[in-house]
């Protein structure tokens, strides 16, 4: 029980490391291809500080990797899956918002 548990554990901290939107974002502009961190910051119009903190924890956990050439910094996802899985949560958010919306229409006739 106490490896399940610690397997777990890993899976709840992995879980945390998506639930930012920003990272998430982040996530999506890289199932693309590697971005410069000034690429991000471009695209997401957030500031190159939030995006370089950002990063830093998708790294920490690794979700992204990092090659270096010359100054400029590329950032791409460590195992693509992560896009699938993103991909996952979304569609049953769809569908969560769609029967939301189905019920609503019904209690307001």
């Amino acid at each position: 029980m106490n490896n399940d548990y610690e397997l777990y554990k890993l899976k709840a901290e992995l879980c945390k490391t998506f639930a930012d939107p920003k990272r998430l974002m982040i996530i999506n502009q890289l199932r693309h291809g590697e971005k410069t961190v000034g690429n991000l910051t471009q695209v997401l119009q957030v500031p190159q500080a939030v995006v370089s903190r950002h990063l830093a924890v998708l790294r920490s956990r690794g979700i992204v990797t990092t090659r270096r050439d010359g100054v400029n910094v590329y950032y791409s996802l460590a195992n693509p899956r992560i896009v699938d899985a993103c991909d996952i949560v979304h569609e049953i958010l769809l569908e969560q918002v769609a029967r939301n919306r189905d019920i609503a229409e019904k209690l307001l006739l």
